[in-house]
This record gives C-alpha cells, sequence and structure tokens, in this order.
C-alpha cells in the first residue's frame, strides 16, 4: 500500500464510519476492563476484612531522629503487618532503642507484641515488657505488661503494675512514667522495696 492509499481509504464515508466504530468500541472496552479492576479490589478488600493488614514487612526495622538529626530511637521487628485506614503497624516480638540527648547508652526495650501509630509517633508494647537501664555504675530491669512509647515527648508511661530489678534490691509499684532524657522515673503509687544493706 503506497502512501496516498490512505487518505483516499479515509475520504470514503463507509470507511471513516468504520474507522469511527472501531475507536468507540476499543475505548470502551479498555473503560470496562478498568472498572473491573477496580471493582474487583474493593471486593478484594470486603473480602480480606478489616482484621487482615493491607501490607506487611519481614524483618522490618523503623527509626526516628529529631531535629539536630540525632538518633531517637530504632524499633526492630520480625513482622510488621501494615494498616493504612488507621495509619497503625502491629509488630510481632518488637525491640526498641531509646536514645538520650545526653548520649548515655540507650534503652533497650523488648515485648511480645507491639503497635506503632504512624500520626502520632506512639508505640505501645504489651505481654512481658521488659526495659533495661545500663550505666557505667549499675544495670536495672524494669518488667510491666503494657508500656506507652510517646517518641515526641521523649516519655515512657504505664499505668499497670512493674517491678524493678537492680543490683541492691527490687521495687514493685503500680503505674509509671519515664522521661528519657533526663533518666528521671516516676513510680505513681503503691510503692514496695526489698534492699539488701552493702556489707
Amino acid at each position: 500500500m503506497n502512501r496516498n492509499t490512505l487518505p483516499t481509504l479515509l475520504r470514503k464515508p463507509r470507511l471513516r464510519t468504520l474507522a469511527l466504530a472501531a475507536t468507540v468500541a476499543a475505548t470502551v472496552f479498555l473503560m470496562w476492563e478498568r472498572e473491573e479492576v477496580d471493582i474487583s479490589r474493593s471486593d478484594a478488600t470486603e473480602l480480606r476484612g478489616p482484621s487482615e493488614p493491607d501490607s506487611f514487612v519481614i524483618e522490618g526495622r523503623y527509626s526516628t531522629w529529631d531535629e539536630q538529626g540525632n538518633l531517637k530511637m530504632t524499633l526492630a521487628s520480625p513482622r510488621i503487618e501494615q494498616f493504612d485506614d488507621s495509619e497503625h503497624a502491629t509488630m510481632n516480638a518488637p525491640r526498641a532503642r531509646i536514645y538520650s540527648d545526653q548520649g548515655i547508652d540507650p534503652w533497650i526495650i523488648e515485648a511480645d507484641e507491639g503497635s506503632l501509630q504512624h500520626n502520632e509517633d506512639l508505640v505501645v508494647l504489651t505481654g512481658n515488657v521488659v526495659v533495661l537501664r545500663q550505666t557505667a555504675e549499675s544495670e536495672a530491669t524494669l518488667t510491666t505488661s503494657l508500656l506507652t512509647l510517646d517518641n515526641n515527648l521523649g516519655i515512657v508511661h504505664t499505668d499497670q503494675p512493674v517491678t524493678i530489678t537492680e543490683p541492691f534490691g527490687v521495687t514493685r509499684a503500680t503505674g509509671m512514667k519515664a522521661w528519657v532524657d533526663q533518666r528521671v522515673l516516676e513510680l505513681n503509687s503503691r510503692v514496695e522495696g526489698q534492699y539488701e544493706t552493702v556489707r
């Protein structure tokens, strides 16, 4: 077919109508296919239900920094499940390191499970929560069943019973609030302690 044949064919009304009909049919087909994809996605979301994650990460790691670029927190988990609608993620066996402004050894926190609220930068840890605070002089371990890390304020708190084990004794209380940068820990109520005298 030479170059002059196509313009000659398009001048014929019947061929123009046929070409226009083919174009319209192709457009309708493509739009129909797109609607089918959108419908199948929404059906999949409904079938999955709100309890199933939108995505997940294996061996995930989450880190935050302050305005000066200093590391504030690292959070690692063997499996993190992301829920887009509620902007939160759940974690299996999370392990966090909380850093202070003073550059001292970080607090190490482990738990059975955890939840991260992205929009509020809150981490809620549940089940066998263990906090290890280490200094050059000594080491203290705090255990509880529920702990909230407010990464924006640099505060760790709980209203559940806590047990603090140190080389010189054991302290029990109900509720606790700690300021990471100041290395200050405040016990709320029912504080009891057993201490060994140094010989």
